[in-house]
């Protein structure tokens, strides 16, 4: 399967998967991580738990004031 991607984002110009996005995904699936393209920015860790926390602080929003004090 032909899957070249001349447009690719990612910044890894050694990685011998550049511009090939099938194996790249195919390689970030098996180690649980995201590749660039999806997850640009990662702050230097791809992994999936810091893609769902970085996920859920978009979706939510800056933290509100309820009035509650812990």
């Amino acid at each position: 399967m032909k899957c070249i991607n001349k447009e690719c984002p990612c910044p890894k110009t050694e990685c011998p998967r550049q511009k090939q996005c099938c194996l790249c995904v195919i390689n970030h699936k098996n180690t649980d991580s995201m590749p660039f393209c999806l997850f640009p920015d990662n702050g230097g860790d791809k992994g999936l738990e810091n893609f769902y926390r970085k996920l859920k602080k978009r979706f939510e929003g800056p933290a509100k004031d309820t009035g509650i004090k812990k």
